[in-house]
């Protein structure tokens, strides 16, 4: 399932537990894909607690909690970290991570705390939802196979890659365009993969993150920036974003694009991704400014001068996801639907 449809899912098991209608939810998928993100995202939405357990760090006592004397019985302490109405509040979300790498002994002390919501005395509040995470066999983490009382006791969803998604999630969080320009471009690398090779450095929606930060260090120094952006997805995904962005010194004026000028747009391919990535960031940051109609119309102007229409209907789609229903309000919409109408309706 693609990640914009699993936050909708979080989203929901989050909200049912004040109905009681809350399931256990259990997120596969490969390193790197956004699983814990994901579940942060939603917590932070809410401005809600997140508890987060690495069960792979874990002993069977670090969730039963440790038995100690009182009189004639021997009764648990209840470990600090699982979720208190008095510590942490009466809404949150309790996420397992790492529940496939932890050991057996570790996921069947699990299994009462997530079916039943309790160990021992201590019961989950109610409005606390129970989320966990995983890599699968076949990812060559650290793994062992789910027993089928612990699966029995999730709903399961397995997380897919989402080109999409990954490039509205990119805006919001400021990637820098020429990245988001890259990986439009070169759509097979945002998340590349092979268990076979083992690899250290590989392509994935979080380690494409990580060479966000190193272009803002490494920018203006030449030397190092190839082996900084290889260091965080690779050899080959590096060497071809490095070339990717030295080749954009031949792009258009981007401000005289924004106001408006007659600019047309370049013939390479792979420098009509930059355009297009860049406008729609240009866009983004002409929101809520004085000149935000005038900016979002030319930007929309311009999307009927590539030479492929489905160029200007990537670039808009993005506009729309990043801004919202206020791109229809622009002249310029109505205008550049009509130049595409028949592609819409294919």
């Amino acid at each position: 399932m693609r990640p914009a449809h699993l936050l909708t899912v979080i989203e929901k098991e989050y909200s049912s537990t004040r109905e009681g209608h809350h399931t256990p939810v259990m997120l596969w998928g490969p390193p790197g894909v956004g699983k814990s993100q994901m579940v942060a995202q939603v917590a932070d939405r809410h401005n809600a607690p997140l508890i987060d357990i690495r069960l792979s760090q874990m002993e069977p006592s670090d969730l039963r909690g440790i038995p100690f004397r009182s009189g004639d019985e021997v009764v648990w302490a209840v470990p600090a970290m699982l979720p208190s109405v008095k510590r942490h509040g009466e809404e949150g979300i309790l996420f397992l991570d790492e529940i496939t790498s932890a050991p057996p002994s570790v996921s069947a002390a699990a299994y009462q705390l997530i079916l039943d919501r309790r160990l021992g005395e201590y019961e989950v509040p109610e409005g606390w939802a129970i989320i966990a995470a995983g890599n699968r066999q076949g990812d060559r983490g650290v793994t062992y196979a789910m027993p089928a009382p612990l699966a029995n006791r999730f709903s399961h969803y397995e997380v897919e890659v989402n080109m999409d998604d990954w490039v509205a999630w990119a805006y919001a969080n400021n990637i820098d365009e020429r990245i988001i320009a890259f990986l439009r471009f070169r759509q097979d690398l945002l998340f590349d993969f092979d268990p076979s090779h083992n690899p250290i450095a590989f392509p994935s929606p979080r380690s494409w993150e990580f060479a966000h930060r190193g272009l803002q260090k490494f920018d203006e120094n030449h030397d190092l920036l190839t082996g900084a952006l290889q260091a965080c997805v690779g050899n080959a995904a590096g060497i071809e974003l490095r070339a990717f962005i030295d080749s954009l010194d031949q792009m258009p004026d981007l401000d005289a694009i924004v106001n408006g000028e007659d600019i047309p747009a370049p013939k390479e391919i792979d420098l009509q991704y930059a355009v297009a990535s860049a406008l729609v960031g240009r866009a983004i940051r002409a929101k809520d400014t004085d000149d935000a109609a005038k900016a979002h119309g030319n930007i929309l102007a311009y999307a009927s001068k590539f030479p492929q229409r489905e160029m200007g209907v990537m670039m808009v789609s993005d506009m729309h996801r990043a801004i919202g229903e206020d791109i229809f309000a622009v002249p310029e919409f109505a205008n550049w639907a009509d130049k595409i109408a028949d592609i819409m309706l294919y």
